[in-house]
């Protein structure tokens, strides 16, 4: 179906054209009409499905069909919740690209960042305000936010906002706000607490199901490779330089995980930045900025991020580790394959992950493709060692190396051309005496 067919106004329709959005998906075409309607809708969707545009195309077409006279104050009309900063900012964008025509304010608000520009917004009047329910229910017992006018809300990942534990805030908020209303909920799953809170805020709902989350888009092209865990560095290098990765998310375990993933990539002279919690608002913006602008290949991020980052063009995502949810790895990989693209999912298993893959695989009910075309350590199966033993090789020695001389501490950890070794980690030299000679540079050739 195309948008033309689902009766939005023509500066909406023009806004679409200019982005190249001319066919709605299934979620646009189910959803859009009953909510031009103002029908309570809720909606089992994964995110790549293109559910934020199934709410805020027929929202900005009915808030320009009412919109205030000219000099009157704005009341907030709309209230969209989610549960990350990022997924607000990707959605108060969407807001406003769609919308570019039609004269609304938005306002966008979350936790992290001084709150005084955003009390300002709300003090000038918006039409629309996307925000997280932290912070918003912050400015509410302050007495900056005024939700009396508020003709539709919208939750966004509700299971996520439920998972985070913003439950409690969600009930509060909804308490303020007129109970004539229209409310638009969209989940992953329908768990049972989900259905719960859809059954305590909405009337006689639409429901609409697409994609569930035990699936995967079509378009996206899954693969493992089997690898120990210190040859993931240079396995995902090898990658990035060979496949090649255009851009891709890179999503790791933890915080720190991200920040070493980005280190090893830099050592491979490979442009990458971290997106994780302890990263500042800033940061994390500039960050995204950089990846959707192109100016870095490759974003490296932990699950916090995996639901809030809507760019088109992602080409590969890359499991870097592997989540222990087997319905994070389906959010995950649903970052890439957007907007009628294909895509492709690379999944790195070592031998502790293992039954992360058969539980991922249980929900997908398919096996995942063993990847064989990699460098020498990441086509042996497992748990075959990275490095078999050779003629050439000898054991380490098990004494503590000599304390090298000051001339000699230049050697670091890298190679002579300042790249991390193949497996990752870092290889202390071995000296013979105080010399400063290296005991093993017959060994070195081996290592370019």
């Amino acid at each position: 179906m195309q948008f033309v067919d689902l009766h939005l106004s023509e500066p909406i329709l023009r806004a679409l054209a200019a982005q190249g959005y001319a066919n709605a998906t299934p979620i646009q075409a189910q959803a859009i009409p009953h909510v031009l309607e103002g029908r309570d809708v809720l909606g089992c969707a994964q995110t790549g499905t293109g559910k934020t545009a199934a709410f805020a195309l027929p929202i900005l077409h009915r808030l320009s069909a009412d919109s205030p006279p000219a000099g009157s104050a704005r009341r907030v009309r709309c209230l969209v919740l989610c549960p990350t900063r990022e997924l607000a900012s990707q959605i108060g964008n969407s807001f406003r690209t769609y919308g570019r025509e039609l004269g609304l304010l938005y306002a966008v608000i979350f936790g992290g960042v001084n709150q005084n520009p955003q009390v300002q917004a709300l003090n000038k009047g918006v039409d629309v305000v996307v925000a997280t329910p932290g912070r918003l229910l912050d400015l509410m017992n302050q007495g900056h936010v005024k939700l009396d006018g508020v003709r539709t809300l919208v939750l966004d990942e509700s299971d996520r906002m439920l998972d985070m534990g913003f439950i409690n805030d969600i009930r509060k908020i909804a308490a303020k706000l007129p109970t004539n209303r229209q409310t638009l909920l969209f989940s992953a799953t329908m768990a049972p607490e989900i259905q719960k809170l859809a059954e305590s805020i909405l009337r006689n709902p639409i429901r609409v199901h697409v994609a569930p989350v035990s699936s995967t888009a079509d378009r996206i092209e899954e693969s493992v490779y089997r690898v120990e865990k210190h040859n993931k560095p240079a396995l995902l290098a090898h990658l990035v330089e060979h496949l090649p990765m255009s851009r891709a998310i890179v999503f790791t375990r933890t915080k720190h995980g991200a920040d070493r993933v980005v280190r090893h990539l830099h050592g491979y002279g490979i442009r990458a930045e971290a997106i994780h919690g302890n990263k500042s608002q800033n940061a994390r913006r500039r960050a995204l900025a950089s990846f959707s602008s192109n100016k870095i290949p490759v974003l490296v991020a932990t699950d916090i991020a995996s639901r809030g980052i809507d760019i088109d063009g992602v080409t590969h995502v890359v499991n870097y580790d592997l989540t222990h949810e087997p319905e994070s790895y389906v959010h995950r990989i649903g970052r890439t394959a957007r907007a009628g693209a294909s895509g492709s999912a690379v999944s790195f298993c070592d031998h502790d992950e293992v039954a992360n893959l058969k539980a991922i695989e249980k929900l997908l009910r398919r096996t995942i493709p063993v990847k064989t075309d990699g460098p020498t350590f990441a086509q042996r199966p497992m748990p075959a060692p990275a490095y078999p033993p050779t003629a050439r090789s000898k054991p380490a020695p098990t004494h503590r190396p000599a304390k090298p001389p000051a001339h000699a501490k230049q050697n670091d950890h890298n190679g002579r051309h300042g790249k991390p070794r193949i497996g990752g980690g870092a290889r202390p030299r071995k000296f013979a005496s105080n010399t400063g000679r290296p005991a093993n540079q017959r060994r070195r050739s081996r290592d370019r």
